[in-house]
């Protein structure tokens, strides 16, 4: 069943990219998303309930919100820390655990924090996610993990698991 949904969910999202319902159109993307289902089926969610549930949908537009207010904040304290004369950086790697139960929302927590300015994910390994941060303010390990996944982790919970 989930190859189908697979399979209906690329097909929807080839015909919103190219915006043309010929024939041909729809044997291309046809062709693309079964060799896509074939590659890459057993990647896709397990749990084919959690796509329709629309709860899961607001708090992704929340975190979307969320994440870009924390771009744009991490893009202003970035600029200040280059343009200022003193550059006060304090750079270091930290340990984060993280409460995260699938893979998927993992990798989301990892890339989201890689996005962010001044912060790059460099491993993931199991519950824990080693972050390069630019200014490391503390070195209490709650006020740091709450600062660098906190903002992050409780929506992407929300959404994944």
């Amino acid at each position: 069943m989930k190859y189908v949904v697979f399979f209906v969910i690329l097909m929807i999202f080839w015909l919103a990219l190219t915006f043309s319902v010929s024939l041909a159109n729809i044997m291309v993307g046809a062709t693309a998303s079964l060799i896509t289902v074939l590659l890459f089926g057993r990647y896709f969610v397990g749990d084919i309930g959690k796509l329709f549930q629309p709860v899961r949908y607001f708090w992704l537009l929340v975190f979307l919100f969320v994440f870009i207010w924390e771009c744009l904040k991490a893009n202003f304290d970035v600029a200040y820390r280059v343009l200022h004369p003193k550059m006060p950086i304090k750079p270091g790697i930290v340990k984060v655990n993280l409460g995260l139960r699938s893979d998927i929302a993992r990798a989301i927590l990892a890339n989201s924090i890689t996005m962010t300015p001044g912060t790059i994910s460099v491993d993931l390994i199991g519950d824990v996610l080693y972050v390069h941060w630019i200014y490391v303010g503390s070195f209490d390990p709650a006020v740091y993990e709450h600062k660098v996944a906190g903002r992050f982790e409780k929506y992407i919970k929300r959404i994944f698991d």
